[in-house]
């Protein structure tokens, strides 16, 4: 029998029956549970699940949030139900520096990440040929402190006609304005290249180089207006020795760059992120 994939995703404060209710409704639908993974944050007294599941073909969306919404409203829960037969839309913004774009297209391609890119923003003209070999509409649009604003409005706009699900920072090294930020919060992730909250700002590696340090890192996280400091996703790190030059920590660091963006963009995708305040729940 032909089956329809969904992922169900809910938090709401943590009290007995929860998990109950939600299976009870499920089963009753005919759905057979594929994947549950659950958290409770003690500290807030908050509860986090996801739930993978498959239905009857002919089951849609709309179907079932209304046959969920009983058990939604009885525990005030915030739900969200992703239907894993439509493809992600993305954005992608880049600027000079292409690796982790190219690992993200890549991926793709292979069928790792299940999405469709549905344009390249940069604000210089470097990667159009990528863009154009992929079949990729490129957006070269240029920043300058006159045109910033102007600048992020085409961008909003196009993630909406695009109907992008997801907004990502490839190395894109324009710092987002806090309207945007508030805009597009948590549909936005960025690959901060080094390992939060150590060296933030330009030359994070020749930073950690001086410094002597013996690990270096990166972090993917969700933008928020606080620079740098938004809710992380995805972090990973490499050893480094004193033998090694500022350069060997640059050619490091992109490589972990491009796996944890990957990784975070990945994890999103699969509606396997979850808000939780200034953090974020993670089911792997």
């Amino acid at each position: 029998m032909a089956t329809h994939t969904f992922v169900l995703t809910l938090s709401c404060a943590d009290r007995p029956g929860i998990v109950a209710a939600v299976t009870t409704e499920l089963a009753a639908l005919g759905a057979n549970i594929a994947e549950s993974n659950q958290f409770w944050d003690k500290q807030t007294n908050h509860f986090f699940m996801r739930i993978a599941f498959t239905t009857p073909e002919e089951m849609t969306s709309a179907a079932l949030e209304k046959a969920l919404k009983p058990v939604s409203d009885r525990f005030d829960m915030r739900t969200r139900i992703v239907d894993q037969a439509q493809k992600p839309k993305m954005l992608i913004l880049v600027s000079k520096f292409d690796h982790a774009m190219l690992h993200l297209l890549y991926q793709i391609r292979a069928g790792w990440l299940h999405a469709e890119v549905v344009g390249i923003v940069s604000n210089h003209e470097d990667s159009r040929k990528t863009a154009e070999y992929e079949g990729i509409p490129y957006h070269y649009w240029p920043v300058t402190k006159d045109t910033k604003a102007e600048q992020e409005a085409m961008i909003i706009e196009l993630a909406r006609t695009s109907g992008a699900d997801l907004v990502v920072l490839a190395r894109y090294m324009q710092v987002l304005s806090d309207n945007m930020s508030n805009l597009l919060f948590g549909k936005v992730i960025n690959i901060h290249h080094s390992f939060l909250p150590s060296f933030k700002g330009a030359k994070p590696y020749h930073q950690a180089h001086e410094r002597g340090v013996k690990i270096i890192g990166a972090t993917a996280h969700y933008v928020t207006p606080d620079l740098d400091e938004g809710p992380i996703i995805e972090q990973d790190t490499a050893r480094v020795t004193h033998a090694m030059t500022a350069e060997d920590f640059v050619a490091q660091g992109r490589d972990i760059e491009s796996r944890v963006l990957a990784s975070a963009v990945k994890a999103h995708l699969e509606a396997r992120v979850m808000l939780n305040g200034h953090k974020t729940v993670v089911f792997r």
